[in-house]
């Protein structure tokens, strides 16, 4: 491996053989494509997944370019391969938890179930309506259709007949940054830990009945067992968690995430906004999920449980926690202490990164009711911080209806109902202040092949919560008016056409925008898959916002729009059991007839070997990117060792590659190994700060063991 990555370096380094490779390897592709479109190979074992690839690239984009931490999406999906859902058993939560499911294929499956009695076979799920092939494919890992009744696990079983595994993950940038080269002697500001970032977790899982396990993490620059950080690990996280003992549907301790109604008052787990899946647009999470992963914010600490008896069910919690804060020291003796922000980084490297950890104390409770009478569910939800110094946002403009003070609360009614191929839902939300904000959707299956959603939003100025993520166009659901509408047309086997448009406005001024604004959204994707070996989707985005324009000292600056269109072409073709390709091909511009123009460009292949029944897999990317800008930014979804993935962001021009493989040693041990390096020829420096690196390219090593016993 060591040889592979010296050769690949070197390579790398030859701007004329990187191009060489990459078009000719295009050209291959491309090609066998189109002259093996209608071959006919044995079926894949895994269905490509364009469509969460693409929402996890949107939302990346629209956090700032803050990738999530968060992999208790991926750690359930692969608990569900080992447990897969009993379609013949689940009840309405559980198919939930299949995240790609609609509410009107989660009614229409049970009612179906009722009607006829259970299922023989996974693939009778194409005969209840508004079920489709697609759709079959993408949980078919996830579920099966057994007609054995599972019996009750006793507190024996599930203590002793589950499965320990231990991860270890250890990831450096080979080019030292600039923090890294500094130190006491010669400033003030940098890095004084090691340049390895960490990661440890331990976990017990009972075919998610129970599971508990600890997180420890460590980022590159952070002390460990010294300094600051003499306790070792800079992050430590516990849990807890079980579920169905007898009314208890769930109870969590240590670590836990709250997820309620539509978002407006609490949703720390991960979801999705605006994408190609048009119909996607409802939040759906059980109340209470366990929380392991390597993010250091948004979750809960403390306890909290879940009690349900037929239709009734109830949540109550409890978390108090220390929080990163920006700490002001009051100097006048005319005021308390305050802080003017929360962190939400979650990095404690430099000295005045240390100085702000834990020095805000958060105390959260609340909780939810909730009654489900066949298709109508109505819940009730509350949740109420207390914080140990009040919060005090600077005096800017956009900050005059910030979240502030030491102690606020958000409450609100949730609700869905279900009428033959009708979907109703929505959640109408309060502050303490009486602030209001209210969300309300429909989902209509128009035909067999025709699935419409809209999906309506106001939101006042004034409303302000925390860890909440709602169906928006901005971060979080504040100071927003919109209507989105999308629309999913199947009109033939091997095609299907998604759309959708988003109208919206920002009564008040935001960060950046000195102005009240408004702003639009559209997307069109033509998505063609003629067999399980071939899926080639093309869309075309445009979406204009307005944002302040050549920023000056001046309070206030002038807002113009800035429109941004950008096309794609997709493919991913499965030549064999074991090979698929994928191709990108993708281009976007920015403010095309204004004085701001810019123009980017991205490609990229993949090629991923992965053969049944054998211990190796491999994949490779080789990539191009050209943008005149930051403003015409690409972002690609990357393939990453288990239980992690990259959406790096790319402006300028530039090469990357990034090599995967994994080995299974036995049938205990797995062991990853990445490299990933992006080059950008016109570059001195790469990134910005201490991150700066005074050299034209970042090398990132990344190596994984786990053991499962």
């Amino acid at each position: 491996m060591e040889l592979i990555n010296t050769i690949l370096y070197q390579k790398a380094k030859n701007r004329n053989w990187v191009l060489k490779m990459l078009f000719l390897i295009l050209f291959v592709f491309q090609f066998s494509i189109f002259n093996s479109i209608n071959a006919q190979t044995p079926e894949p074992t895994e269905t490509p997944t364009n469509n969460t690839e693409q929402q996890i690239e949107n939302s990346t984009e629209k956090n700032e370019d803050a990738e999530t931490e968060d992999d208790s999406y991926v750690q359930q999906m692969q608990q569900l391969i080992k447990n897969p859902i009993n379609i013949n058993t689940a009840d309405e939560a559980q198919l939930k938890e299949l995240i790609v499911l609609t509410p009107l294929q989660i009614a229409n499956i049970i009612s179906y179930r009722n009607l006829l009695g259970n299922f023989t076979s996974i693939y009778e799920l194409q005969a209840v309506p508004t079920m489709d092939t697609e759709t079959l494919q993408k949980i078919r890992l996830y579920i099966t259709a057994s007609i054995q009744q599972r019996l009750v696990s006793s507190i024996a079983e599930r203590l002793s007949g589950g499965e320990h595994t231990l991860l270890l993950r250890a990831t450096q940038i080979l080019e030292k940054s600039k923090g890294f080269l500094l130190d006491s002697t010669q400033a003030t500001n940098f890095y004084p830990g090691s340049r390895q970032r960490i990661f440890v977790r331990y976990r017990y899982n009972y075919k998610n009945l129970l599971q508990y396990g600890i997180v420890g993490e460590k980022d590159a620059g952070e002390q460990f067992f010294k300094g600051s950080q003499k306790q070792g690990f800079d992050f430590y996280s516990a849990h807890l968690f079980a579920r169905n003992i007898g009314i208890v549907k769930a109870l969590a301790v240590g670590d836990f995430t709250v997820n309620m109604g539509q978002g407006l008052t609490q949703w720390q787990s991960l979801a999705f906004k605006k994408s190609a899946d048009v119909v996607n647009i409802k939040r759906q999470s059980a109340v209470l999920r366990p929380y392991n992963s390597a993010g250091e914010i948004n979750f809960h600490r403390g306890v909290g449980i879940t009690l349900g008896k037929k239709g009734w069910q109830a949540t109550v919690f409890g978390s108090y926690k220390n929080i990163d804060a920006n700490f002001i020291a009051d100097t006048s003796q005319s005021q308390d202490d305050f802080v003017s922000s929360l962190q939400t980084s979650g990095f404690h490297r430099t000295k005045s990164e240390v100085e702000d950890k834990g020095v805000q104390r958060q105390l959260a409770f609340g909780g939810n009711f909730s009654y489900q009478y066949k298709n109508l569910h109505i819940g009730i939800n509350a949740i109420q911080y207390k914080f140990m110094l009040p919060i005090q946002k600077g005096n800017e403009p956009y900050n005059k209806f910030a979240l502030a003070g030491s102690s606020f609360g958000n409450y609100s009614i949730d609700y869905s109902y279900t009428y033959k191929n009708l979907h109703f839902f929505g959640e109408a939300a309060s502050t303490q202040k009486m602030d209001k904000a209210i969300v309300q959707g429909v989902l209509l299956s128009a035909a067999n092949n025709v699935d419409i959603s809209l999906f309506y939003r106001n939101i006042q100025r004034s409303y302000q919560s925390l860890y909440t993520n709602a169906f928006t166009e901005g971060t979080f659901p504040t100071n927003e008016k919109g209507l989105y509408t999308g629309i999913s047309i199947k009109p033939a086997i091997a095609w299907r056409i998604d759309a959708y448009a988003d109208f919206y406005s920002f009564p008040w001024l935001r960060f950046r925008v000195d102005a009240p604004s408004s702003g639009s959204d559209y997307l069109v994707q033509l998505n063609y898959k003629p067999n399980k070996q071939l899926e080639i989707y093309t869309r075309f985005r445009a979406e204009s916002k307005r944002i302040n324009v050549n920023p000056t000292d001046f309070t206030l600056n002038p807002v113009i729009p800035q429109p941004r269109q950008s096309w794609r072409t997709h493919s991913v073709y499965k030549i064999s059991p074991a090979f698929s390709l994928k191709n990108r091909v993708e281009v976007v511009w920015f403010d095309k007839k204004g004085d701001n123009k810019e123009q980017g460009f991205l490609t990229y292949v993949d090629v991923a070997f992965k053969p049944a029944l054998k211990p190796l897999s491999v994949s490779l990317r080789l990539q191009y990117f050209e943008t005149d800008g930051y403003n015409s930014r690409l972002y690609a979804y990357e393939n990453d060792v288990l239980y992690s993935f990259s959406i790096p962001v790319f402006y300028e021009k530039g090469f990357r590659y990034y090599l995967n493989a994994n080995y299974d040693l036995n049938k205990k041990m797995t062991v990853w190994f990445r490299v990933a390096q992006t080059l950008n020829p016109d570059r001195t420096t790469i990134g910005s700060g201490l991150d700066e690196i005074s050299e034209n390219r970042r090398t990132e090593l990344k190596v994984q063991f786990m053991y499962k016993f």
